[in-house]
């Protein structure tokens, strides 16, 4: 971290003058890739509404964390997303439901038992604001090292398994006669959906966690010519709408997760005018 502020310091911006804002610029330097990479599958995977439900999910471990006592509920709501997302790909596999189907019992069902729990007994809601909202200038620098392993892993994932998940998404039949082993493709795919979900859900909020993993894939979606230039601008929509959004958060005094989901937003638009104009 040493490194990284003496980096910032030698900056001429005033934003970078403190430690949070280093800390924060640092987390989205990290988040925007990971978020870019993931879009890319979601987007491809169609699993856009999965990514929201595993986000109430992990709100309902938070819940599960604080009433048990837990200091970092984090953890526990890491868990519980994870057993969320195995049982959903189990019922999936052997279900004739649509998916869209049931990601909407499941999330309906998650939602319901967060609140259940944490208006149990008539507590508080208010403390749950931070997860609901996001704050991410209080990332620290331990938690920003964990966010650097969990990109790490990501994408040594998409580099061992994206044109596996590329053509189970599009033709499932086809994938399973070529060998690939759809079903674990798939589980793995949801579970490391379930821990960057989990993993940032107090930094960038519930509320808004899910546009983040879907517009810079749908936005890379709208001008990409070929499977490369569609993982590449995915990461590169999601880095300037990072750093961008983070600048009109401090400036404005505003959300930083809302400004990127904005900026983010603001993107999709212009490239579907790119991709309208284009054709």
């Amino acid at each position: 971290m040493n490194i990284w502020y003496t980096i910032c310091d030698a900056i001429p911006l005033d934003m970078l003058q403190w430690d949070f804002m280093k800390n924060a610029l640092l987390a989205i330097l990290i988040m925007s890739p990971l978020f870019g990479l993931m879009s890319t599958m979601i987007v491809t995977g169609r699993m856009s509404f999965f990514s929201d439900a595993l986000g109430h999910s992990a709100f309902t471990g938070i819940a599960i964390g604080c009433m048990c006592g837990i200091a970092a509920p984090t953890w526990v709501a890491v868990i519980f997303s994870v057993v969320f997302s195995l049982l959903f790909s189990f019922i999936r596999s052997r279900s004739n439901h649509a998916a869209d189907t049931l990601i909407g019992v499941f999330s309906s069902t998650a939602v319901a038992l967060g609140i259940f729990i944490a208006t149990l007994g008539g507590d508080s809601f208010t403390k749950y604001n931070r997860y609901l909202i996001g704050d991410i200038l209080s990332v620290t620098g331990s938690e920003i090292g964990m966010l650097a392993l969990v990109l790490v892993g990501v994408f040594v994932f998409w580099i061992l398994s994206s044109n596996r998940l590329t053509l189970t998404a599009i033709h499932p039949q086809l994938a399973s006669s070529r060998g690939i082993p759809t079903g674990l493709t798939q589980t793995i795919f949801t579970v490391s959906i379930a821990v960057v979900v989990t993993l940032s859900i107090s930094w960038v909020g519930l509320m808004i966690l899910n546009s983040l993993l879907i517009l810079p894939g749908a936005s890379a979606r709208n001008v990409a010519k070929n499977l490369r230039q569609y993982h590449v601008f995915s990461v590169l929509f999601a880095l300037v709408a990072g750093i961008t959004g983070l600048c009109l958060s401090y400036f404005l005094g505003a959300s930083a997760g809302a400004a990127i989901s904005l900026v983010l937003a603001l993107v999709f638009a212009i490239t579907f005018l790119f991709r309208k104009a284009g054709r």
